[in-house]
């Protein structure tokens, strides 16, 4: 059954990754600054395309939407057959298929020639789908990968996302020391000692005084106390001094490798403002060229003979190319608007509160929503923002797992983090609270979380631990 499923999947290949569906993903994409900019080049290397000077009419090609949609969901329709196939090919094992070799040529191709910056956790699911797990297992994978962060630490402890979702703490201890093996080295970390402490077990340094320092003494090496870990540990303070050298050469944030390069100015892509009390978005078009084709050209190949068949045929395919540039920015927009709506009337505590009232909500859900998939809703939401009454935020800001309360409200870890920051404002400055007690105090209100998830998230906040908050 395999061998007749691949090459089925490999004209679907062809078919998806045209020219014109890459240049669509690219218009879903892309930033609204830049597509101002994508646009403008498209223009000057399609003489059939001119610009409106005012809103665009009927020649949006908006009736060839429904089929234009089918048509660019092909494409992430096919990441999920991909990942079922590798998935049956690794579990197959080596007499299963006998050009594996060939399958990963295939699966490597079709993800270089998707035109979009990769995600940290893309590529972490990506190298979930090379391993033969069964069902429970990899959903407890794709749980912690979908609780890692873009700098690739863990925001969810394993007894955290064991008591949410049923499945054993062994499970996600299992799975999480399976993806700490993945690439960058150091993914998957709950804190910093333990990231520094797998890039140097995966350099072979289980052994040496770097990886002595790290494991034993890591608070002092933080407050470079390089004499007091010298005193402690019986060496001089110059060896100390050389091995914090070579722990600075690794990397803290080893997601950061996929993160995009910052942007110096950020231009929403919708703006949220509350109308006679309801909620309302605006699509900001004004920085998308509005388009159309050319009546000229249309006259031209509307006419007799008088130009050759060449001719006609290369206006053909420039209207054809024109035409579908234009779809594709109409379904980007709609796409985001439809995202947005979803937002607005998922986060309305969060429009009305601020971010202490953000709700726990995933790509998953809101593409079900919309009627896309998943990776559709992924690829609209990276580097776009949304300006709302809070604030200006990215998109993907929106989109956090969370914890389920005693009382079954659901609550996201933004939240959860913004009450343990209250807490430390409020609290007694000569008896400062410390991690056990903002537990108590969390599951009293029936919030479950653990300590070691306390303390992560206290150093996100900056906040220092309960003994250097003492006033004295």
């Amino acid at each position: 059954m395999q061998t007749r499923l691949l090459p089925g999947q490999s004209l679907a290949l062809q078919q998806v990754l045209s020219p014109q569906l890459q240049q669509s993903l690219l218009v879903l994409q892309t930033p609204l600054l830049e597509l101002r900019n994508l646009v403008q080049q498209e223009m000057e290397t399609n003489p059939v395309l001119e610009e409106l000077p005012d809103e665009p009419g009927s020649e949006s090609e908006s009736s060839d939407d429904d089929n234009f949609k089918d048509e660019f969901e092909k494409l992430a329709s096919l990441d999920e057959e991909w990942r079922d196939y590798m998935a049956q090919s690794a579990s197959s094992g080596a007499d299963g298929f006998r050009s594996s070799r060939e399958a990963k040529d295939k699966r490597e191709f079709f993800f270089d020639s998707i035109p979009v910056q990769e995600t940290l956790q893309q590529n972490l699911l990506g190298q979930l789908n090379q391993t033969a797990l069964n069902a429970s297992d990899r959903k407890a994978a794709e749980l912690i990968i979908g609780n890692i962060d873009d700098n690739g630490s863990l925001q969810s402890a394993p007894e955290e996302m064991a008591l949410n979702s049923g499945i054993p703490e062994e499970d996600f201890e299992k799975m999480l020391a399976l993806i700490q093996g993945f690439h960058p080295p150091g993914v998957g970390a709950r804190d910093l000692r333990e990231c520094l402490l797998i890039q140097l077990r995966r350099e072979g340094k289980e052994n040496s005084l770097e990886y002595k320092i790290v494991s034993e003494h890591m608070e002092d090496l933080g407050r470079r106390r390089f004499p007091e870990i010298a005193r402690r540990m019986g060496i001089s303070v110059e060896d100390v001094q050389k091995a914090a050298d070579n722990i600075g050469r690794l990397n803290p944030r080893p997601g950061q490798v996929f993160a995009a390069a910052p942007q110096n100015y950020v231009l929403p892509d919708v703006t949220v403002e509350k109308v006679d009390g309801e909620y309302q978005i605006t699509l900001n078009d004004e920085q998308i060229p509005h388009l159309r084709i050319s009546n000229l050209y249309k006259d031209i190949i509307a006419s007799g003979n008088t130009q050759s068949g060449e001719v006609k045929d290369y206006i053909r395919d420039k209207i054809r190319s024109g035409k579908f540039l234009i779809r594709s920015i109409h379904q980007r927009q709609q796409t985001i608007s439809n995202i947005a709506k979803q937002i607005v009337s998922r986060q309305g505590d969060f429009l009305e509160h601020g971010r202490s009232h953000l709700k726990p909500m995933t790509m998953a859900e809101v593409a079900d929503a919309v009627g896309v998939h998943e990776t559709t809703v992924s690829r609209a939401v990276s580097g776009k923002y949304m300006a709302t009454p809070q604030g200006i935020f990215e998109m993907k800001y929106f989109f956090t797992p969370g914890y389920q309360t005693a009382s079954g409200e659901s609550l996201s870890n933004t939240s959860v983090k913004e009450a343990i920051l209250d807490l430390v404002k409020r609290e007694d400055g000569n008896q400062p609270l410390s991690d056990n007690e903002i537990v108590e105090i969390l599951s009293e209100r029936g919030i479950p979380i653990a300590r070691r998830t306390v303390a992560k998230y206290r150093s996100e906040l900056n906040i220092l631990p309960s003994h250097m908050r003492r006033k004295y």
